[in-house]
């Protein structure tokens, strides 16, 4: 059996990035997909590790060559899964987490069904314009921009398994394990990763 194929969507500022960060800390058996994305590094990014940043014109060549999983036009970016980097951790049984966008959770839920879906919220409209103002990151223009966007990102957590609301990180953290902690004891999970334990079990009764 593959592994557990987990995404993590939420609109920006909603803390999304840090609750991964967090959950990643704790949960070893867990391996994030690096997206790449064709925006500039924000301070403090590091390529090859917050993103793989590429070129517009590097991406789409990618995007030509079917080298992407998921991807999307983002703000004015493009941001995306290469294939390589979900697939062959699935195929070998490991479970990997996507932190993408609500676009990108949909493109993987046509190609992975049974992949989990979380989609974060934060407690309120105006603790989400603090929180994008105080990383001071973007330009006011571009916090206008990302507030106007959130609304109509956020309709689209209908289409998520669970929904966690940002309110208190610690316990948003938590609420993260607990729902990858129970997608992993799910009956079709636990009879292919303990095959030989149930074989033996049950054996008696026949």
């Amino acid at each position: 059996m593959g592994g557990t194929l987990f995404i993590v969507a939420a609109p920006s500022g909603a803390g999304k990035s840090s609750l991964v960060r967090a959950v990643l800390a704790r949960d070893p058996t867990l391996s994030l997909s690096i997206s790449f994305t064709s925006r500039a590094p924000r301070p403090g990014e590091i390529d090859g590790v917050h993103y793989h940043f590429v070129s517009a014109q590097a991406f789409e060549g990618m995007v030509a060559a079917d080298d992407f999983f998921e991807h999307a036009l983002v703000m004015g970016d493009y941001k995306g899964t290469a294939r390589q980097s979900v697939e062959p951790q699935l195929a070998q049984g490991r479970d990997v987490l996507l932190e993408i966008d609500w676009q990108g959770a949909r493109q993987v839920r046509a190609k992975v069904p049974d992949a989990v879906t979380v989609f974060i919220l934060p407690p309120s409209l105006a603790e989400l314009e603090r929180r994008l103002r105080t990383r001071g990151q973007d330009s006011e223009e571009v916090i206008r921009r990302r507030l106007a966007a959130a609304r109509g990102e956020m309709e689209h957590c209908r289409e998520f398994d669970y929904i966690v609301i940002n309110e208190v990180f610690e316990r948003a953290t938590d609420d993260l394990l607990a729902i990858f902690t129970a997608s992993r004891l799910r009956r079709e999970a636990q009879l292919a990763h303990n095959a030989a334990l149930v074989a033996d079990l049950l054996g008696s009764h026949d």
